[in-house]
């Protein structure tokens, strides 16, 4: 899970939740929630972790067992347009795409046009669904 990698990582950097927090400026009680699971951390956050962290995001995914960091940056138009290619890729309306990770349309179209930037538990849907990196949609 998520939670536990967050964890390991912190411990293994011998940090305390709050100095974690500190060093992403978030208060200790919204990164204490994201460790424990209480809500799913941020996109962005999460990008700040691996950063901080220097570990791959596929890694905190549990998607891949690399560790290795890979730069990642917000660019809402360009993940748009790699969402929009997985799901034409699997030959997909943007219904049929929403309905595979229990959204609605107007959600991946929102995320397809950059208008929203994805939610850190939609993506981990999509790389499990469609057998893709989360590093893949980011890049």
């Amino acid at each position: 899970m998520i939670t536990d990698k967050l964890k390991k990582i912190r411990e293994n950097l011998d940090l305390s939740q709050r100095q974690i927090a500190n060093k992403l400026n978030i208060s200790k009680t919204a990164y204490g929630r994201w460790e424990s699971g209480e809500y799913i951390i941020p996109l962005e956050r999460l990008i700040d972790f691996c950063k901080f962290a220097n570990c791959s995001i596929d890694y905190i995914l549990e998607l891949s067992e690399d560790k290795k960091f890979k730069p990642l940056n917000i660019n809402r138009k360009k993940i748009g347009l790699n969402i929009k290619n997985i799901r034409i890729k699997n030959n997909l309306t943007q219904t049929e795409f929403a309905k595979s990770i229990n959204t609605v349309q107007s959600v991946i179209s929102a995320y397809e046009t950059g208008e929203t930037l994805i939610k850190t538990s939609f993506m981990l849907d999509i790389c499990k669904k469609y057998k893709i990196f989360a590093s893949d949609i980011l890049k």
